[in-house]
């Protein structure tokens, strides 16, 4: 039972690596990549170094990056801190639990942001477009679903009419 147990926690951890090596993982980010995949959503993205800015659905995205830090966060401005009370506060922080999904509500410098936080190098293209699509929907619903918006439970509209970001961002990032 032992060697058992042994055969297939050894399959468990060597599975992933092996399907890393055969599905043409991608290449490690780079500030040159994330320009080419950022231009791809926003043609109008600037650069400034490693600070990138670009127009998703009408909001101004900030994408910082410390590659020696190996991080990256994509954010929206939301508000004032000032405004949020203590209710709305028990709020964000339910929604970070359950319905904001990879993106974040977070308090820094005075401001309410929406962010989505990743380390830099092991960012695939995929989870930047979604992660700036979670951003931009966290920041959009915040006073009415404080959702990410690519899950939700029940059968109302918002999960088509919130996933349809993603998908939109997904489209636009596929020759990149």
């Amino acid at each position: 039972m032992r060697h058992l147990m042994l055969a297939l926690l050894a399959f468990l951890a060597l599975a992933p690596m092996a399907r890393a090596q055969t599905s043409g993982a991608e290449p490690p980010m780079t500030l040159d990549r994330m320009g080419a995949i950022l231009t791809a959503l926003d043609p109008e993205t600037a650069r400034e170094g490693g600070l990138f800015r670009l127009t998703i659905d009408g909001f101004t995205l900030m994408v910082v990056t410390d590659v020696p830090s190996d991080r990256m966060r994509a954010m929206i401005s939301v508000s004032a801190a000032e405004a949020v009370d203590p209710d709305e506060m028990r709020r964000l922080m339910q929604a970070n639990f359950d319905s904001a999904l990879d993106a974040r509500y977070a308090l820094a410098n005075g401001r309410l942001w929406s962010v989505f936080i990743h380390p830099f190098a092991a960012l695939e293209k995929d989870q930047l477009i979604s992660g700036i699509a979670q951003t931009v929907n966290v920041a959009k619903t915040y006073g009415t679903l404080y959702s990410g918006g690519a899950l939700q439970f029940g059968g109302g509209d918002s999960n088509d009419l919130q996933s349809e970001l993603i998908e939109r961002l997904l489209k636009k990032g596929v020759d990149v």
